[in-house]
């Protein structure tokens, strides 16, 4: 048979392969395909740096990333040994990998790490930059049994200083680095690292798609605004096998703020994210919608562990932005903890300014958590502003042992959730009557309010990306 000239061996050894499983394992591969040689690899201590935990290899480890993008690409590797280092760059076709053992230790210095313009906190604006940063590449790949490690508490500990001086002090008036920053990357794969005491938040990734985070273990102690996780205005993100504990949100989904967050075109829809398989230690909200956040939706959760005292979903009602959190489903979690709470859906007024501008309204509608069983501390609460709009928030297939039978909602609320086969303390759960301390209203959250903590656990993704291999 004549093929036509669009229909080359590729693609025949392709549809054999899939007519007949056999078929291809057959086949001798001709000269016509290419196989890709090996990447050549570049270990640091090669070009000068010194696993000492003392010298600053900042200028080593970024002559190695260089060299590799250089001759075309390659792998750049951390061996066993505490590399001291302030911010690295990756470059384009070039991996970063950490051999078990290993550890890239942040500099305690914030001079180590340079300010640049970067997104943070739902905006853009000169500030320090993380300790491993990928910037508007394509095919990221960052792995290995090592550690990064973000020498986090000198920076907690400036924090706290200015904070106790003064209660107005914010997050962004005290420099402190993120541990990674991915930003504006697509085709993204992180595996099997550990992080480990972040000055700020751990992994922050923006405007990215298509991405992997695959067996990865983030702690963060005591941290004040510790995230594990900010899915920063990215799509198509899976999250699998990984385990988190932290003093802040464990997995925040964020966008932009404020009166006019949804004319911001530099934060498109937080959407189709998938968690599964991971563990939860202490933490805000093992899925946290906010701080900042314009439109989250179709987010899936399932088969995952809290240990400890996260909160299983937590949705903040920005005051002075227009949200909409629409097709979350959580579907089978173990609770094992005992601390928790089920849900936190609460206005907040954090660092709000309407900029003159009228109140924004929010709505939450298609939220099913289901198939949920173990110990916790209570179900929560689930308020809103004046106005909001709360509907479809569905919770299903309980059977849950719980110290406090108390769920806090107000008369606005009784409409927006659904209880179906909630059996709670070995009985069919009754709801209560709405309580006037949760009646609609606004509530300041103070940076870092999660019980402090470590865990074990790991990682996971949510649905619609399909779920990979």
């Amino acid at each position: 048979m004549k093929l036509p000239r669009s229909i080359g061996r590729r693609t025949v050894l392709t549809l054999a392969c899939l007519l007949s499983p056999g078929a291809f394992a057959a086949t001798t591969p001709s000269a016509d395909i290419p196989t890709s040689a090996p990447l050549k690899t570049y270990a640091i201590s090669d070009f000068g740096a010194v696993p000492d935990g003392k010298t600053l290899n900042t200028a080593f480890i970024q002559k190695a990333l260089d060299a590799a993008a250089a001759a075309g690409g390659g792998v750049v590797r951390i061996p066993a040994g505490t590399f001291r280092s302030g911010s690295i760059f990756l470059r384009e076709g070039v991996e970063l990998t950490l051999d078990e053992g290993a550890v890239l230790l942040g500099s305690d210095q914030i001079e180590d790490y340079p300010k640049r313009e970067t997104r943070i906190e739902g905006h853009s604006q000169d500030w320090r930059m993380a300790l491993v940063n990928a910037q508007g590449l394509t095919r990221v790949r960052i792995s290995g049994k090592g550690q990064l490690n973000g020498n986090g508490a000198p920076f907690w500990t400036a924090f706290r200083t200015a904070l106790a001086a003064n209660r107005s002090t914010t997050n962004l008036d005290v420099e402190r680095p993120r541990l990674m920053f991915i930003d504006r990357c697509a085709d993204v794969h992180l595996e099997d690292l550990s992080f480990q005491d972040s000055g700020f938040w751990n992994l922050h990734l923006y405007k990215c798609h298509d991405v992997h985070l695959d067996r990865l273990h983030i702690n963060a102690r005591t941290g004040p605004s510790t995230d594990g996780m900010d899915i920063d205005s990215c799509q198509d993100v899976t999250v699998r096998g990984c385990q988190i504990s932290c003093n802040d949100d464990n997995i925040a989904l964020k966008g932009s703020k404020g009166p006019f967050a949804e004319k911001d075109t530099d934060s498109p829809p937080v959407e189709n994210i998938l968690v599964e398989d991971c563990e939860f230690g202490n933490g805000n909200g093992m899925i946290t919608c906010g701080s900042e956040a314009t439109i989250v939706r179709n987010v899936t959760v399932r088969n995952c562990r809290i240990t400890g005292s996260a909160t299983l979903l937590t949705l903040k009602l920005r005051t002075d932005t227009p949200q909409h959190y629409s097709n979350i489903l959580i579907d089978g979690v173990t609770l094992s903890g005992g601390r928790g709470r089920v849900l936190n859906v609460a206005p907040w007024t954090q660092y709000a300014n309407l900029q003159g501008q009228p109140p924004p309204v929010r709505s939450i509608d298609q939220v099913t958590i289901r198939n949920v069983h173990g110990e916790f501390q209570s179900l929560g609460t689930l308020r809103g502003n004046p106005g909001d709009h709360l509907a479809n928030i569905t919770l299903e297939n309980f059977d849950v042992k719980l110290v406090s039978e108390a769920f806090a909602y107000g008369p606005a609320d009784k409409d927006a959730f659904v209880f179906k086969n909630v059996v709670v303390n070995g009985k069919p759960y009754l709801l209560p009557p709405p309580s006037a301390a949760a009646t609609r209203g606004a509530r300041r959250g103070p940076p870092g309010a999660a019980a402090p903590g470590p865990a074990t656990g790991t990682p996971t993704p949510a649905t619609p990306p399909a779920a990979t291999p």
